[in-house]
């Protein structure tokens, strides 16, 4: 396996990590009646917005992990919110007649740049990660963070967001290990931070 950028092309493997990671950690496969609907939402706009602060672990050929980054939440948000989503939302629509998961996650992102995020002020930039099982336990996804967070020092972002599900307790421990403090902590979740100037990278 080796660490290395996002390009175009690996849109289908984002997606499918994605999915396979999509139930708080687990694999979400035949919970939602779009499999690309989780992609669409948390993994393939950050590389679209800001492929140079997207990285994969890249398996032969084969993307099995990887962490995606905004470097500005609220610009990216409001991209998401007026360019990315609507017409996107118009192909799910269909899939949410019934409720369920998929009319869950097209509400959620709905709601994406309605408001000023927290903490923005501090940690502007946000991130999501995930890896496959059998690219776990090595300790690339500490290298991917290393490596996000070494690139967005050097643009000047001063700070690093990112919230786990309650329920994703593994990822939690994960969170706290490579330093990242709590902000705050909801029924839904619990929102981790990172000041950069205090990161130093370990490999």
């Amino acid at each position: 396996m080796r660490l290395r950028p996002f390009r175009v092309g690996d849109e289908d493997d984002l997606a499918a990590v994605c999915l396979r990671t999509g139930d708080s950690g687990a694999d979400a496969t035949g919970l939602y009646r779009s499999p690309r609907l989780l992609g669409e939402v948390f993994a393939l706009p950050y590389a679209a917005w800001s492929p140079e602060t997207c990285l994969v672990l890249d398996a032969g050929g084969r993307v099995v992990g990887y962490v995606v980054c905004a470097p500005d939440t609220t610009a990216y948000e409001q991209w998401f919110r007026h360019a990315w989503w609507p017409p996107r939302e118009a192909r799910h629509r269909g899939d949410c007649v019934d409720g369920g998961r998929d009319a869950t996650i097209v509400a959620f992102a709905r709601r994406i740049g309605e408001g000023r995020v927290p903490f923005v002020d501090r940690y502007p930039a946000h991130l999501h990660i995930d890896l496959l099982p059998e690219a776990q336990g090595h300790g690339w996804g500490r290298r991917l963070i290393d490596t996000l967070a070494a690139l967005l020092r050097d643009r000047g972002v001063p700070g690093l967001q990112l919230t786990a599900g309650t329920r994703n307790t593994g990822a939690i421990a994960f969170y706290r290990r490579l330093g990242f403090a709590e902000l705050r902590r909801t029924d839904d979740g619990v929102t981790f931070g990172m000041l950069l100037d205090d990161v130093t990278p370990r490999h």
